[in-house]
């Protein structure tokens, strides 16, 4: 059973740390509070993992029992693969909900943020048996890169991490059937927009079916360029920024203090 403890307060990290870990635990904190902003959260249930700089097997992730819109870059928890705490803090995690992250994180060292949901349009795509579909230009990025896990009861068994990394592959997208969303990125940030697309995929999907209306077909082909066209955009240059530091500056004016 998850451990349902009540946080008396924040305790500073070891002010020891380094700066790349320092810079990553305000981003890991920042993206909490996004997805909290933009209705993408559950509570205390769910988790943004992310790995530590210069520590291949040790991870970040929020505290449990504390709000996703309270969560600062000093209250991350660092653990290892199986869950074990690695840091002085007096917080605790939800070891159930690290299972999912744990097991991508060992299969996939280029994922170095893994990012899952539970939103009502997340959950309602995932429990229909077409999916998520490439009917409209958003939900092309993901043509052909979807991977499904099917349902095997709340993820808390450890079993089920060899069966959830072989459905995964190499994709970066993961419908959890019947449960949720799951993406993995390079970086916090591409994690953010890549969920925060896929979100909006899945609400348009459930728009577009409520109308009754004939859905326009797309040849393969077109699929297939569009879906292309979105991978070669992915690439963050500087001439064509991430706008990941636009969007922290919006939580500054709506929600400040996710770097304390």
């Amino acid at each position: 059973m998850c451990p349902s403890p009540i946080i008396q307060k924040i305790k500073t990290a070891n002010a020891s740390m380094s700066d790349a870990e320092w810079n990553t635990r305000v981003d890991l904190a920042a993206c909490y509070r996004l997805i909290e902003h933009y209705n993408m959260d559950d509570l205390f249930a769910t988790h943004i993992s992310v790995r530590a700089p210069g520590e291949e097997d040790h991870f970040l992730l929020n505290p449990y029992g504390v709000h996703f819109s309270e969560i600062t870059a000093s209250s991350l928890v660092k653990v290892d693969l199986d869950g074990n705490i690695v840091q002085d803090t007096e917080h605790v995690i939800n070891p159930a909900g690290f299972v999912i992250h744990s097991a991508v994180h060992a299969a996939r060292h280029d994922a170095k943020c893994v990012l899952h949901t539970h939103t009502v349009a997340g959950m309602a795509i995932a429990s229909l048996e077409e999916g998520l579909k490439p009917m409209f230009q958003k939900a092309m990025r993901f043509y052909n890169g979807v991977a499904y896990h099917d349902f095997e009861g709340v993820a808390d068994d450890l079993d089920e991490r060899k069966r959830l990394v072989n459905d995964l592959g190499d994709k970066n997208y993961l419908i959890l059937r019947n449960h949720g969303l799951l993406v993995c990125g390079p970086t916090i940030a591409q994690a953010f927009k890549e969920m925060f697309a896929m979100e909006k995929a899945c609400k348009t999907q459930l728009a577009i079916m409520q109308t009754g209306g004939e859905v326009i077909q797309i040849s393969e082909d077109l699929l297939q360029h569009t879906a292309e066209q979105f991978a070669r955009n992915r690439a963050v240059t500087k001439e064509r920024p991430s706008g990941w530091v636009s969007m922290k500056k919006m939580l500054d004016r709506v929600n400040p203090g996710y770097e304390n």
